[in-house]
Formats: C-alpha cells, sequence, structure tokens
C-alpha cells in the first residue's frame, strides 16, 4: 500500500493526534452515533405511522410492507437532519467532560480548547465529505424508489385521475419558449400523436409573448428537430398554412426527453449536475435543484459547525454555574439556525435570493458564529 493513500493519510493523522485529543474525539464520536440512533428512531417512528395513514389504507400493504417503504423514505429525512446529530452530541459528550472535572484537567495540563475541539470539527467535516459522496446518493436511490413504489400501490386509489397517454413537454433557449401536449403517445419510437405546440418569444423583460401555433397528426423527436406529419400553422392574427411534413428545431434530447423529473431530494449528488442541465435545456426553472445542489457542497461545513457550536456552549466550568442554562441556548441556537436555513431556502427556491447564496449563507453564518464564541470563551 503506498504511503499517500487515504488509509495512510487517516494513520498519519491519528499519530499527530496527542491521547489527550484522541480520547477526546473518542468520546465525543460516541456521543453524536447516540445522538444520532435516538433521532433515527424518532424519524422512523413518525414516518411508520405517517405511511401507515397515507399509503396502508389506499392499498393492500402489510405492516412489513410499511416497514419496508419507511427503510426506504427515512434515510432521506435522517440526512437532513444530521447536523442536529452533531450539535447534540457534541454539546452532550463536553458537558459529560465538564461534569467528571476532566476540562479543567486538560486545561491544567495545557491544553487549549483549539486542540481538543478540532479534532472533532475535522471529524465531523470528513463525515460530512462522505455524507455528499456516498450516504446522500444511497439515501437519494431509496427515496426514489420509495416515490416509484407508494405511486404503484396507490395507482388504483384514484383510477380517474389517470391519463396514462397525455404527454405535456416544453423546449426553449434564451429567446424562445415552446411548450407541447400531445394526446397520446405510441411506443417504439416514441411517436406524439394530435400534437399541438405553442411557440413563445421571450422579450428583453423575460415575458413571454405568443407567437404562433401549430397543430399536426403526429409529431417524432429526432436529435436537434421534430419532425412533424400533417401540420397546420397558424400565427397571431394571419391565416393558417398546411404542411405535409414540416421540422421544427429542438433542444430535446430524444434519449432523456419523455423521462419525468424526480424530486430534488430523490436525485443524487452525482446526478445533480446533469439533472439541472436536462431541465434547463427544456426549459424550466433549475432553481430547487441548483439549491439541493450547493446545500449538499455546503455539508461540511455545515457538521463543522454544529460540532464548533456545540462544544463552545459547554465549555463554561462547572464551579461558574450557569452551564444548564448556556447548554440550552445552545439548544436553541441550532433550532434558529435550522430555522434559518429552511428560511433561506424558501427564499432560494423562490427565486428572491441566487440559489449559491441561500445554499451557502446559513452554514457559513454557523462556522464563524461558533468560531466567534468559541474565540470569546477561550481566549477572552
Amino acid at each position: 500500500m503506498k504511503s499517500d493513500s487515504l488509509p495512510g493519510v487517516f494513520r498519519n493523522y491519528q499519530r499527530r493526534l496527542t491521547r489527550i485529543e484522541r480520547y477526546v474525539l473518542r468520546r465525543t464520536l460516541f456521543a453524536v452515533g447516540g445522538a444520532l440512533a435516538i433521532l433515527a428512531a424518532v424519524i422512523m417512528l413518525i414516518d411508520f405511522v405517517e405511511i401507515s395513514r397515507t399509503v396502508g389504507v389506499r392499498s393492500q400493504t402489510s405492516a412489513l410492507d410499511v416497514f419496508g417503504l419507511t427503510l426506504m423514505k427515512s434515510p432521506n429525512v435522517i440526512l437532513l437532519l444530521l447536523p442536529f446529530s452533531f450539535l447534540f452530541g457534541v454539546l452532550a459528550a463536553f458537558v459529560n467532560f465538564n461534569r467528571r472535572s476532566e476540562l479543567i484537567a486538560m486545561r491544567a495540563a495545557g491544553v487549549s480548547a483549539w486542540r481538543f475541539i478540532f479534532p472533532a470539527a475535522g471529524a465531523a467535516f470528513l463525515i460530512g465529505v462522505l455524507t455528499i459522496l456516498a450516504l446522500n446518493p444511497a439515501a437519494s436511490w431509496l427515496d426514489g424508489r420509495f416515490e416509484r413504489l407508494s405511486a404503484a400501490l396507490t395507482s388504483d386509489y384514484l383510477p380517474a385521475a389517470k391519463q396514462p397517454g397525455e404527454t405535456w413537454l416544453r423546449q426553449g433557449d434564451g429567446r424562445t419558449q415552446v411548450v407541447i401536449h400531445a394526446r397520446s403517445r405510441q411506443s417504439p419510437g416514441d411517436r406524439l400523436q394530435d400534437v399541438s405546440m405553442f411557440v413563445y418569444t421571450i422579450n428583453s423583460q423575460g415575458r413571454l409573448n405568443f407567437q404562433r401555433r401549430i397543430e399536426a397528426r403526429e409529431a417524432v423527436l429526432r436529435p436537434g428537430f421534430w419532425q412533424l406529419y400533417g401540420a397546420r400553422e397558424a400565427a397571431a392574427g394571419q391565416q393558417a398554412v398546411y404542411y405535409d411534413t414540416l421540422s421544427i428545431p429542438s433542444t430535446l434530447d430524444p434519449s432523456t426527453a419523455y423521462q419525468e423529473f424526480d424530486q430534488p431530494q430523490s436525485v443524487p449528488f452525482w446526478a445533480l449536475p446533469g439533472v439541472i442541465q436536462r431541465i434547463e435545456g427544456a426549459g424550466f426553472s433549475a432553481t430547487s435543484y441548483k439549491l439541493k445542489f450547493h446545500q449538499l457542497l455546503a455539508t461540511p461545513i455545515l457538521f463543522a459547525a454544529m460540532s464548533i457550536l456545540g462544544a463552545a456552549f459547554s465549555l463554561r466550568l462547572m464551579r461558574l454555574g450557569g452551564l444548564a442554562l448556556l447548554a440550552g441556548s445552545g439548544v436553541a441556537l441550532g433550532f434558529v439556525f435550522f430555522f434559518f436555513n429552511e428560511l433561506c431556502g424558501a427564499l432560494g427556491k423562490a427565486e428572491i435570493v441566487p440559489a449559491v447564496l441561500a445554499g451557502w449563507t446559513p452554514p457559513l453564518l454557523a462556522l464563524l458564529s461558533g468560531f466567534t464564541l468559541l474565540t470569546y470563551t477561550e481566549d477572552g
């Protein structure tokens, strides 16, 4: 094995840690694992009850089936609330150190709080990287499978609402937008029947102006264009013109044009850039997917920030009093940051603020707050 391999890096890093730092890191990770287990159990219980109410009553599913659906849905929710595991776990670990006077012993030995906090924050950062590279794709795949299975189980609950042959598509670029509707689609070849195309131009203010409408007996999507048969084209205020065949430029990819877009939480991290490009190529807004992408990129910083906040709020010595109030304030601040993150997400989805700003502001603000509090607590 090469010396620069990843396990070798971890071993070298472990050798650089002192015995105190390794002890603090081990106890902190154990506390974070306990907090994650409690959080996961609560989430799975809530999801089990919710799925039993929504899916169980609409289909013939057993308790075992509902439990399987719960295992598919819960990981995505657990990852969403995973920052609380680091906040509560680190907070509990350092409060325990304080109650057992271990923090006093560390300080008496000349160990700065920066030294035994940063290993925990570094571990949280590495877990955040692992989350976006491996855990998020797995949870997204399970969530997508849950959506498909639950839809299949409840497909007969409201049969009148299903119209499987009807197809809606949209394509566009910076100058035009085309809305496409077909009454039916035949395979193989994905030939659309009874097609209506509504063509709009985009003015300098970004508004859509209707240009023309095209009706066709049949349409086939080919690379770079639509091939229409039996087409009738009519511009606003003009006489309709008939064509036996007519070609319309297209930005859609024939291999992916008829694929339904998954929800952002069902798209894994590695697939998000491609999905964003495909959605924008189809003329739709990809803001929610861009926001999800930036939130995932900021996940390691968010985990590290929550770890620093949890530690900073538990460094006050027991003999000085007020530790319980300070720890409670840390928990309250964690909830404030969570709701602030959700608020920024809502503003980003509504395109009130840019997706990159909505995704990165809460983690960076939490990190700066943790550094500020730790500096004030440790260095005065």
